[in-house]
């Protein structure tokens, strides 16, 4: 059973999930209140195994709790943090495996996908979503750049309809300035809000192709929409 990429995740019911034959058939499958768990793994070439408990949740929330050794204690991870944790990384879907029968099946080619909602994981863990600098958009009337702080989605969504907008103009700006306000001098720009260097000029840690902050699922713009359609977590 494999998910369109423009079908709604399906809402997760335990007991429904319990009624279809291959999650019922996978190694571990235990069946709660409000989550269906099953065992699963990832292995590196030359580590070998590392094994868990995938958790999924009724609102489409992953995490899973590590079980590589009797004496590791993580748990309520994201799969791409247990990815991490087991030395691989690039793709949780294809990494990750859970067992049914004697095959180690990978989770893009399971029906445990078609429960998974990004948006839930996202909420889940706020405080990894990515940082974002500020960034600069040029009225277009005075032609003089103004500096967007992008901290909360309500700024980034004030940025991302300005740049979209061709005749946006500094009485746009959500600090209602006007194009009779001075601009930044070009040493003033430089300080972008980046966390490891004040004048980073670009780096992983401050520029972001993509997240839930930044991406919005009412935008009908390609940016957006290429995004959630198509977004690795």
């Amino acid at each position: 059973m494999v998910r369109r990429k423009n079908a709604a995740p399906r809402r997760l019911n335990p007991v429904e999930m319990f009624d279809e034959p291959e999650i019922a058939q996978m190694k571990g499958h235990k069946i709660e209140r409000d989550y269906v768990e099953v065992e699963c793994g990832c292995t590196h070439g030359r580590l070998g195994d590392s094994c868990g408990f995938l958790r999924v949740y009724e609102n489409g929330l992953f995490q899973i709790n590590c079980n590589c050794n009797s004496g590791c204690q993580k748990e309520n991870l994201t799969p791409t943090e247990f990815e991490r944790h087991s030395d691989k990384s690039g793709n949780w879907k294809r990494h990750i495996w859970v067992t049914i029968g004697e095959n180690k099946v990978p989770l893009e080619e399971t029906p445990l996908m078609n429960y998974y909602d990004l948006a839930s994981n996202e909420a889940n863990h706020p405080t990894r979503l990515r940082f974002h600098r500020d960034e600069f958009v040029r009225c277009s009337r005075c032609k003089k750049e103004r500096r967007f702080h992008l901290r909360s989605k309500e700024e980034c969504r004030a940025h991302h309809d300005a740049v979209a907008s061709k005749r946006w103009k500094c009485s746009d700006h959500p600090h209602k300035i006007t194009c009779k306000d001075a601009e930044e001098r070009a040493a003033s720009k430089r300080p972008r809000g980046c966390k490891r260097s004040p004048i980073c000029q670009g780096c992983p840690k401050c520029v972001c192709f993509g997240c839930l902050k930044c991406r919005f699922f009412d935008c009908g713009c390609r940016t957006c929409v290429d995004f959630l359609e198509n977004v690795e977590p």
